[in-house]
Protein backbone atom coordinates (compact mmCIF):
# COMPACT_ATOMS: atom_id res chain seq x y z
CA UNK A 1 0.00 0.00 0.00
CA UNK A 2 1.31 3.68 -0.51
CA UNK A 3 1.81 4.95 2.84
CA UNK A 4 3.57 7.86 3.29
CA UNK A 5 6.02 7.98 6.14
CA UNK A 6 5.92 11.35 7.94
CA UNK A 7 7.78 13.53 10.15
CA UNK A 8 6.69 15.97 12.09
CA UNK A 9 8.24 19.61 13.78
CA UNK A 10 4.77 20.78 14.68
CA UNK A 11 -13.38 26.17 -18.69
CA UNK A 12 -16.25 26.30 -16.24
CA UNK A 13 -18.45 22.94 -15.46
CA UNK A 14 -22.31 23.09 -14.66
CA UNK A 15 -21.84 21.63 -10.83
CA UNK A 16 -23.92 22.84 -8.21
CA UNK A 17 -20.40 22.71 -6.02
CA UNK A 18 -18.86 24.88 -8.63
CA UNK A 19 -19.61 28.31 -6.25
CA UNK A 20 -16.47 26.54 -3.81
CA UNK A 21 -13.82 25.37 -6.45
CA UNK A 22 -14.38 28.93 -8.49
CA UNK A 23 -12.47 30.67 -5.70
CA UNK A 24 -8.97 28.71 -6.72
CA UNK A 25 -7.61 29.78 -9.85
CA UNK A 26 -6.05 27.73 -12.64
CA UNK A 27 -2.64 26.61 -11.96
CA UNK A 28 0.14 27.73 -13.55
CA UNK A 29 3.45 26.75 -14.11
CA UNK A 30 7.12 28.07 -15.01
CA UNK A 31 9.89 26.21 -15.76
CA UNK A 32 13.47 27.30 -15.16
CA UNK A 33 16.43 26.95 -17.18
CA UNK A 34 17.94 24.55 -15.01
CA UNK A 35 14.25 22.57 -15.34
CA UNK A 36 12.85 23.71 -12.02
CA UNK A 37 9.49 23.86 -12.20
CA UNK A 38 7.52 26.49 -9.94
CA UNK A 39 3.63 25.35 -10.05
CA UNK A 40 1.41 28.25 -8.12
CA UNK A 41 -2.27 27.97 -7.62
CA UNK A 42 -3.60 31.58 -6.39
CA UNK A 43 -6.76 30.28 -3.32
CA UNK A 44 -9.26 33.63 -2.49
CA UNK A 45 -10.26 34.38 1.00
CA UNK A 46 -7.08 32.84 2.36
CA UNK A 47 -4.52 34.60 4.46
CA UNK A 48 -1.87 31.55 4.41
CA UNK A 49 0.44 30.11 2.08
CA UNK A 50 2.14 26.44 1.44
CA UNK A 51 5.51 26.27 0.45
CA UNK A 52 5.65 22.14 -0.86
CA UNK A 53 9.35 20.88 -2.14
CA UNK A 54 8.48 17.48 -3.63
CA UNK A 55 11.71 15.47 -5.25
CA UNK A 56 11.58 12.40 -7.45
CA UNK A 57 13.15 10.53 -5.40
CA UNK A 58 11.32 7.37 -3.31
CA UNK A 59 11.62 3.83 -2.31
CA UNK A 60 11.53 3.22 -6.09
CA UNK A 61 14.67 4.31 -6.68
CA UNK A 62 16.15 2.03 -4.19
CA UNK A 63 18.48 -1.02 -4.64
CA UNK A 64 17.49 -3.87 -2.14
CA UNK A 65 21.22 -3.06 -0.86
CA UNK A 66 20.08 0.61 0.30
CA UNK A 67 16.52 -0.14 0.35
CA UNK A 68 15.32 3.06 2.90
CA UNK A 69 17.64 5.45 2.24
CA UNK A 70 15.20 8.07 0.86
CA UNK A 71 12.84 7.75 4.17
CA UNK A 72 16.04 8.19 6.48
CA UNK A 73 17.84 10.98 4.65
CA UNK A 74 13.95 12.84 4.61
CA UNK A 75 14.32 12.56 8.58
CA UNK A 76 18.17 14.06 8.15
CA UNK A 77 17.19 17.13 6.51
CA UNK A 78 15.88 18.44 9.66
CA UNK A 79 19.01 18.13 11.55
CA UNK A 80 20.99 21.03 10.38
CA UNK A 81 22.73 23.25 7.75
CA UNK A 82 24.09 26.22 7.12
CA UNK A 83 21.18 29.22 8.39
CA UNK A 84 19.61 27.03 10.91
CA UNK A 85 22.26 24.74 12.79
CA UNK A 86 20.06 21.90 13.78
CA UNK A 87 16.62 20.58 15.03
CA UNK A 88 15.83 23.42 17.34
CA UNK A 89 16.56 25.82 15.49
CA UNK A 90 14.44 25.09 12.33
CA UNK A 91 11.83 24.47 15.09
CA UNK A 92 11.80 27.36 16.52
CA UNK A 93 11.73 29.24 13.32
CA UNK A 94 8.59 27.56 11.50
CA UNK A 95 6.84 27.57 15.73
CA UNK A 96 7.33 31.10 16.24
CA UNK A 97 5.76 31.87 13.23
CA UNK A 98 2.52 30.04 14.01
CA UNK A 99 3.44 27.60 11.04
CA UNK A 100 2.76 23.65 10.11
CA UNK A 101 6.30 22.22 8.98
CA UNK A 102 5.70 18.24 7.88
CA UNK A 103 7.55 15.90 5.58
CA UNK A 104 6.82 12.47 3.95
CA UNK A 105 8.24 9.54 2.23
CA UNK A 106 6.59 7.60 -0.52
CA UNK A 107 7.26 5.23 -3.37
CA UNK A 108 7.47 7.70 -6.08
CA UNK A 109 8.78 10.94 -4.96
CA UNK A 110 9.57 12.47 -1.18
CA UNK A 111 7.94 15.81 -0.05
CA UNK A 112 8.65 18.72 2.08
CA UNK A 113 6.58 21.23 3.35
CA UNK A 114 5.79 24.36 5.37
CA UNK A 115 1.79 25.26 5.76
CA UNK A 116 2.15 29.46 6.97
CA UNK A 117 0.41 32.93 7.20
CA UNK A 118 1.30 34.94 3.97
CA UNK A 119 3.77 37.73 5.84
CA UNK A 120 5.78 34.76 7.09
CA UNK A 121 6.08 32.96 3.68
CA UNK A 122 9.87 33.79 3.66
CA UNK A 123 10.45 32.07 7.35
CA UNK A 124 9.47 29.07 5.34
CA UNK A 125 11.30 29.44 2.14
CA UNK A 126 14.45 30.69 4.04
CA UNK A 127 14.56 27.35 6.12
CA UNK A 128 13.12 25.09 3.17
CA UNK A 129 16.22 26.08 1.07
CA UNK A 130 18.37 25.89 3.37
CA UNK A 131 17.31 22.07 4.26
CA UNK A 132 17.59 21.17 0.64
CA UNK A 133 21.01 23.15 -0.83
CA UNK A 134 23.28 23.05 2.52
CA UNK A 135 21.89 19.91 4.89
CA UNK A 136 25.75 18.58 6.45
CA UNK A 137 24.14 15.05 7.83
CA UNK A 138 26.56 15.18 10.66
CA UNK A 139 27.82 11.58 11.56
CA UNK A 140 26.55 12.02 15.12
CA UNK A 141 23.05 13.60 13.98
CA UNK A 142 22.46 10.11 11.90
CA UNK A 143 23.61 8.16 15.10
CA UNK A 144 20.97 9.83 17.15
CA UNK A 145 18.27 9.27 14.43
CA UNK A 146 19.54 5.45 13.92
CA UNK A 147 17.18 5.05 17.30
CA UNK A 148 14.01 6.71 16.23
CA UNK A 149 13.92 5.49 12.56
CA UNK A 150 14.20 1.72 14.61
CA UNK A 151 11.74 2.63 16.72
CA UNK A 152 9.51 3.73 14.02
CA UNK A 153 10.33 0.18 11.89
CA UNK A 154 9.73 -1.43 15.06
CA UNK A 155 6.20 0.20 15.31
CA UNK A 156 5.02 -0.54 12.20
CA UNK A 157 5.98 -4.14 12.45
CA UNK A 158 3.33 -4.22 15.51
CA UNK A 159 0.68 -2.61 13.83
CA UNK A 160 -0.43 -5.84 11.66
CA UNK A 161 -3.11 -2.81 9.49
CA UNK A 162 0.13 -1.40 8.12
CA UNK A 163 2.18 -4.34 7.68
CA UNK A 164 -0.23 -6.37 5.85
CA UNK A 165 -0.87 -4.05 3.05
CA UNK A 166 2.82 -4.18 2.58
CA UNK A 167 2.93 -8.02 2.20
CA UNK A 168 0.05 -7.50 -0.04
CA UNK A 169 2.55 -5.00 -2.71
CA UNK A 170 5.27 -7.97 -1.89
CA UNK A 171 2.86 -10.31 -3.14
CA UNK A 172 1.61 -8.62 -6.33
CA UNK A 173 4.89 -6.88 -7.34
CA UNK A 174 7.58 -9.07 -5.94
CA UNK A 175 11.25 -8.64 -5.23
CA UNK A 176 11.81 -4.82 -6.84
CA UNK A 177 11.13 -1.72 -5.82
CA UNK A 178 7.58 -1.37 -5.82
CA UNK A 179 7.34 -4.72 -3.48
CA UNK A 180 9.68 -3.38 -0.96
CA UNK A 181 8.61 -1.39 1.89
CA UNK A 182 9.45 2.70 2.51
CA UNK A 183 10.85 2.00 5.60
CA UNK A 184 13.44 -0.66 4.71
CA UNK A 185 15.89 -2.56 6.36
CA UNK A 186 17.50 -2.70 10.01
CA UNK A 187 20.52 -3.81 8.81
CA UNK A 188 20.72 -0.63 6.43
CA UNK A 189 19.07 1.69 9.12
CA UNK A 190 21.57 0.44 11.66
CA UNK A 191 24.74 0.73 8.67
CA UNK A 192 24.05 3.79 6.35
CA UNK A 193 26.75 6.67 6.53
CA UNK A 194 27.00 10.13 5.77
CA UNK A 195 28.81 9.61 2.62
CA UNK A 196 25.61 7.32 1.64
CA UNK A 197 23.22 9.90 2.29
CA UNK A 198 25.65 13.01 0.38
CA UNK A 199 25.60 10.81 -2.86
CA UNK A 200 21.66 9.93 -2.64
CA UNK A 201 21.00 13.44 -2.45
CA UNK A 202 23.44 14.77 -4.86
CA UNK A 203 22.08 12.06 -7.91
CA UNK A 204 18.27 12.89 -6.84
CA UNK A 205 17.98 16.10 -5.02
CA UNK A 206 18.45 18.25 -8.69
CA UNK A 207 16.49 21.00 -10.31
CA UNK A 208 15.34 18.80 -12.88
CA UNK A 209 14.11 16.37 -10.86
CA UNK A 210 12.55 18.91 -8.38
CA UNK A 211 9.01 20.62 -8.05
CA UNK A 212 8.16 23.53 -6.18
CA UNK A 213 4.65 24.57 -5.13
CA UNK A 214 2.98 27.45 -3.51
CA UNK A 215 -1.12 27.30 -2.59
CA UNK A 216 -2.80 29.76 -1.28
CA UNK A 217 -2.56 34.01 -0.93
CA UNK A 218 0.20 34.20 -3.91
CA UNK A 219 0.34 35.55 -7.21
CA UNK A 220 1.99 33.43 -9.31
CA UNK A 221 4.48 36.22 -10.95
CA UNK A 222 5.30 36.26 -6.70
CA UNK A 223 5.98 32.79 -6.21
CA UNK A 224 7.85 32.20 -9.36
CA UNK A 225 10.20 35.44 -8.26
CA UNK A 226 10.35 33.85 -4.58
CA UNK A 227 11.75 30.39 -5.34
CA UNK A 228 13.99 31.74 -8.01
CA UNK A 229 15.51 34.06 -4.90
CA UNK A 230 15.58 31.22 -2.43
CA UNK A 231 16.53 28.40 -4.02
CA UNK A 232 19.69 28.76 -6.40
CA UNK A 233 19.94 24.55 -7.13
CA UNK A 234 23.48 23.48 -8.74
CA UNK A 235 22.56 23.32 -12.64
CA UNK A 236 22.91 19.88 -12.31
CA UNK A 237 20.96 16.80 -14.16
CA UNK A 238 19.64 13.73 -11.83
CA UNK A 239 22.17 10.66 -12.16
CA UNK A 240 19.51 8.17 -12.91
CA UNK A 241 16.30 7.07 -12.73
CA UNK A 242 13.99 3.88 -11.35
CA UNK A 243 13.65 0.89 -13.02
CA UNK A 244 10.78 0.14 -14.54
CA UNK A 245 8.17 -2.29 -13.04
CA UNK A 246 8.49 -5.54 -14.65
CA UNK A 247 5.23 -7.76 -14.40
CA UNK A 248 6.13 -11.09 -13.44
CA UNK A 249 3.66 -13.62 -13.60
CA UNK A 250 3.36 -15.92 -10.21
CA UNK A 251 1.89 -18.86 -8.78
CA UNK A 252 1.55 -17.27 -5.92
CA UNK A 253 -2.03 -15.59 -4.74
CA UNK A 254 -1.80 -15.99 -0.61
CA UNK A 255 0.98 -14.33 1.50
CA UNK A 256 0.47 -15.25 5.02
CA UNK A 257 2.44 -14.12 8.12
CA UNK A 258 1.71 -16.04 11.02
CA UNK A 259 1.09 -14.01 14.54
CA UNK A 260 -0.51 -13.64 17.59
CA UNK A 261 -2.98 -11.12 17.29
CA UNK A 262 -6.74 -10.48 18.90
CA UNK A 263 -7.89 -9.54 14.93
CA UNK A 264 -7.25 -11.09 11.55
CA UNK A 265 -5.99 -8.24 9.04
CA UNK A 266 -6.16 -9.06 5.69
CA UNK A 267 -6.12 -7.45 2.05
CA UNK A 268 -7.60 -9.12 -0.83
CA UNK A 269 -7.41 -7.36 -4.13
CA UNK A 270 -5.32 -7.19 -7.91
CA UNK A 271 -2.63 -5.33 -9.80
CA UNK A 272 -4.43 -2.62 -11.38
CA UNK A 273 -3.79 0.58 -13.58
CA UNK A 274 -0.99 2.97 -13.93
CA UNK A 275 -2.03 6.43 -12.72
CA UNK A 276 -1.94 8.11 -16.00
CA UNK A 277 -4.22 5.04 -18.09
CA UNK A 278 -7.09 6.52 -19.74
CA UNK A 279 -9.35 4.53 -16.79
CA UNK A 280 -8.29 5.73 -13.89
CA UNK A 281 -10.94 7.98 -12.34
CA UNK A 282 -13.43 4.76 -13.55
CA UNK A 283 -11.08 2.45 -11.33
CA UNK A 284 -11.22 5.08 -8.48
CA UNK A 285 -14.98 5.22 -8.75
CA UNK A 286 -14.79 1.42 -8.86
CA UNK A 287 -13.35 1.43 -5.39
CA UNK A 288 -15.44 4.11 -4.23
CA UNK A 289 -18.66 2.28 -4.64
CA UNK A 290 -17.03 -1.37 -3.62
CA UNK A 291 -15.62 0.13 0.07
CA UNK A 292 -15.14 3.88 -0.32
CA UNK A 293 -17.45 4.63 2.27
CA UNK A 294 -20.24 3.31 4.67
CA UNK A 295 -22.60 3.47 2.41
CA UNK A 296 -20.77 1.45 0.38
CA UNK A 297 -21.43 -2.19 -0.65
CA UNK A 298 -18.60 -3.71 1.87
CA UNK A 299 -19.32 -1.75 4.44
CA UNK A 300 -23.10 -2.57 4.05
CA UNK A 301 -22.79 -5.88 3.18
CA UNK A 302 -19.60 -7.23 4.67
CA UNK A 303 -19.86 -5.35 7.92
CA UNK A 304 -22.85 -4.36 8.69
CA UNK A 305 -24.92 -6.93 7.49
CA UNK A 306 -23.09 -9.95 8.26
CA UNK A 307 -20.71 -8.26 11.09
CA UNK A 308 -17.62 -10.02 9.51
CA UNK A 309 -15.56 -6.57 9.98
CA UNK A 310 -14.36 -4.02 12.47
CA UNK A 311 -12.65 -1.96 9.41
CA UNK A 312 -12.76 -2.76 6.13
CA UNK A 313 -12.46 -0.58 2.98
CA UNK A 314 -11.28 -0.45 -0.55
CA UNK A 315 -8.52 2.15 -1.87
CA UNK A 316 -6.66 2.09 -5.09
CA UNK A 317 -2.83 2.92 -5.31
CA UNK A 318 -1.56 4.67 -8.59
CA UNK A 319 2.06 4.47 -9.87
CA UNK A 320 3.89 5.50 -12.69
CA UNK A 321 3.47 1.85 -14.67
CA UNK A 322 1.43 -0.34 -13.12
CA UNK A 323 -1.18 -0.10 -9.65
CA UNK A 324 -3.39 -1.71 -7.24
CA UNK A 325 -6.86 -1.81 -6.28
CA UNK A 326 -7.33 -3.38 -2.71
CA UNK A 327 -9.84 -4.41 -0.25
CA UNK A 328 -8.48 -4.13 3.40
CA UNK A 329 -9.98 -5.51 6.39
CA UNK A 330 -9.67 -6.34 10.27
CA UNK A 331 -12.26 -9.60 10.95
CA UNK A 332 -13.07 -11.79 13.94
CA UNK A 333 -10.47 -14.65 13.45
CA UNK A 334 -12.33 -17.62 13.55
CA UNK A 335 -14.41 -15.87 10.65
CA UNK A 336 -11.90 -14.84 8.23
CA UNK A 337 -12.94 -17.51 5.87
CA UNK A 338 -16.37 -16.22 5.86
CA UNK A 339 -15.25 -12.59 5.39
CA UNK A 340 -12.74 -13.37 2.41
CA UNK A 341 -15.46 -15.27 0.31
CA UNK A 342 -18.11 -12.01 1.52
CA UNK A 343 -15.51 -9.70 -0.02
CA UNK A 344 -15.08 -12.23 -3.17
CA UNK A 345 -18.71 -12.02 -3.52
CA UNK A 346 -19.12 -8.42 -4.00
CA UNK A 347 -16.35 -8.39 -6.63
CA UNK A 348 -17.89 -11.03 -8.68
CA UNK A 349 -21.33 -8.96 -8.32
CA UNK A 350 -19.90 -5.79 -9.39
CA UNK A 351 -18.34 -7.74 -12.41
CA UNK A 352 -21.45 -9.68 -13.46
CA UNK A 353 -24.33 -6.95 -12.49
CA UNK A 354 -24.41 -3.34 -13.84
CA UNK A 355 -24.65 -0.90 -11.13
CA UNK A 356 -27.88 1.47 -10.74
CA UNK A 357 -27.84 5.04 -12.38
CA UNK A 358 -28.94 5.91 -7.93
CA UNK A 359 -25.70 4.14 -7.30
CA UNK A 360 -23.52 5.63 -9.86
CA UNK A 361 -25.01 9.01 -9.17
CA UNK A 362 -24.29 8.62 -5.74
CA UNK A 363 -20.59 7.62 -5.66
CA UNK A 364 -20.03 10.16 -8.33
CA UNK A 365 -21.14 12.86 -6.08
CA UNK A 366 -19.20 11.57 -3.26
CA UNK A 367 -15.91 11.54 -5.04
CA UNK A 368 -16.16 14.73 -6.48
CA UNK A 369 -17.25 16.01 -3.28
CA UNK A 370 -14.00 14.80 -1.32
CA UNK A 371 -12.12 16.12 -3.79
CA UNK A 372 -13.55 19.36 -3.72
CA UNK A 373 -13.29 19.64 -0.08
CA UNK A 374 -9.48 18.77 -0.13
CA UNK A 375 -9.24 21.91 -2.14
CA UNK A 376 -10.54 23.65 1.40
CA UNK A 377 -6.86 22.79 2.32
CA UNK A 378 -3.74 24.62 0.59
CA UNK A 379 -1.45 21.86 1.38
CA UNK A 380 -3.82 19.61 -0.30
CA UNK A 381 -4.09 22.04 -3.24
CA UNK A 382 -0.51 22.21 -3.30
CA UNK A 383 0.04 18.51 -3.58
CA UNK A 384 -2.28 18.01 -6.35
CA UNK A 385 -0.55 20.27 -8.43
CA UNK A 386 2.79 19.98 -7.48
CA UNK A 387 2.49 15.83 -7.97
CA UNK A 388 1.05 16.03 -11.21
CA UNK A 389 3.95 18.67 -12.26
CA UNK A 390 6.63 16.38 -10.90
CA UNK A 391 5.41 13.18 -12.29
CA UNK A 392 3.25 13.41 -15.01
CA UNK A 393 3.06 14.54 -18.84
CA UNK A 394 -0.17 17.03 -18.42
CA UNK A 395 -1.38 18.79 -15.52
CA UNK A 396 -5.05 18.29 -15.20
CA UNK A 397 -7.14 21.10 -13.28
CA UNK A 398 -9.79 20.23 -10.63
CA UNK A 399 -12.29 20.98 -13.69
CA UNK A 400 -10.92 18.57 -15.69
CA UNK A 401 -10.40 16.05 -13.06
CA UNK A 402 -14.41 16.62 -12.25
CA UNK A 403 -15.74 16.22 -15.55
CA UNK A 404 -13.75 12.66 -16.16
CA UNK A 405 -15.68 11.86 -13.27
CA UNK A 406 -18.94 13.24 -14.35
CA UNK A 407 -18.62 11.16 -17.87
CA UNK A 408 -18.17 7.84 -16.40
CA UNK A 409 -21.18 5.73 -16.83
CA UNK A 410 -22.20 2.12 -15.73
CA UNK A 411 -20.74 0.48 -18.32
CA UNK A 412 -17.50 1.78 -17.84
CA UNK A 413 -17.85 0.74 -14.22
CA UNK A 414 -18.32 -2.74 -15.53
CA UNK A 415 -15.75 -2.99 -18.38
CA UNK A 416 -12.80 -1.85 -15.63
CA UNK A 417 -14.25 -4.24 -13.02
CA UNK A 418 -14.24 -7.28 -16.17
CA UNK A 419 -10.98 -6.54 -16.49
CA UNK A 420 -9.36 -5.80 -13.14
CA UNK A 421 -11.22 -8.23 -10.66
CA UNK A 422 -11.06 -11.90 -11.96
CA UNK A 423 -10.58 -14.87 -9.75
CA UNK A 424 -7.28 -15.41 -11.60
CA UNK A 425 -5.88 -12.32 -10.60
CA UNK A 426 -6.56 -12.32 -7.17
CA UNK A 427 -4.26 -11.92 -4.68
CA UNK A 428 -4.50 -12.46 -0.79
CA UNK A 429 -1.69 -11.11 2.37
CA UNK A 430 -3.32 -12.23 5.93
CA UNK A 431 -1.55 -11.63 9.43
CA UNK A 432 -3.27 -13.46 12.28
CA UNK A 433 -2.85 -16.52 14.63
CA UNK A 434 -2.69 -18.85 11.89
CA UNK A 435 -0.20 -21.81 10.70
CA UNK A 436 1.39 -22.39 7.08
CA UNK A 437 -0.62 -25.29 6.61
CA UNK A 438 -3.62 -22.63 6.49
CA UNK A 439 -2.75 -21.42 3.44
CA UNK A 440 -3.94 -23.81 1.03
CA UNK A 441 -7.55 -23.59 2.87
CA UNK A 442 -7.03 -19.86 2.20
CA UNK A 443 -6.19 -20.57 -1.50
CA UNK A 444 -8.94 -22.46 -2.27
CA UNK A 445 -11.59 -20.02 -1.15
CA UNK A 446 -10.01 -17.83 -4.06
CA UNK A 447 -10.67 -20.55 -6.70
Amino acid sequence: MQILFKFFIKGSLCYPERAFYKKISMHKITTLSNNLKIVSSKIEGTKSVTALILVGAGSRYETEENNGISHFLEHMFFKGAERFKNTREVSEAIDGAGGEFNAFTGKEYAGYYVKIAKHNLDTALNVLSDMMINSKFLPEEIEKERGVILEEFNMYLDTPMYQVGWDFEKLIYGNQPLGRDQIGTKELIKNIQQKDFVEYKNSLYTPDNITIALAGSIEHEEAAKKVQEYFDFDDKKKAFDFVPYEQKETQETVWLKEKKTEQAHLVLGVEALSAEDEGIYIEKLLAVILGGNMSSRMFLNVREAQGLAYYIQTTTDDYLDTGALSTRAGVDISRIDDAIVAIAKEYTKITNELISEKELKKSKEYLKGKIILSFEDSEEVAHFYAKQTLLYEKTKSIDEVLEKIEKITAEDIQRIAKKLLKKERMKLAIIGPYQNKDKVRFENLLN
